[in-house]
């Protein structure tokens, strides 16, 4: 679970970021479950973008891309989210303010 700082440090980030994710008509599929998992053994943070042809709303199928991920939902703005779950074998990873324990 992500702190409120810690979120916020994402978002700072995710904003230069371009979606490589695209949600459409057939929702959160397995293969949508499996191209997100890939792209987040790639990186940290990946930024996924809701078509207008997607069956449920944005904050549904961010929960649902989470919990089928292992990954948090960093923040959401429209159509927009961003997806976080840490990778410790990375090179280079994203360092976070510390969170309570």
């Amino acid at each position: 679970m992500l702190t409120g700082k810690q979120k916020r440090t994402l978002r700072g980030i995710g904003q230069l970021l371009d979606p490589v994710i695209f949600v459409g008509k057939e929702g959160v599929s397995e293969a949508s479950v499996t191209t997100t998992n890939e792209a987040l053994r790639r990186r940290e943070l990946i930024k996924v973008r809701v078509l207008n042809t997607a069956p449920d709303v944005t904050d549904g199928i961010a929960k649902q891309l989470a919990d089928a991920t292992g990954g948090d939902v960093a923040g959401r703005v429209g159509h927009t989210f961003l997806l976080y779950r840490p990778n410790p074998e990375l090179r280079e990873r994203i360092e976070l303010p510390p969170g309570k324990e």
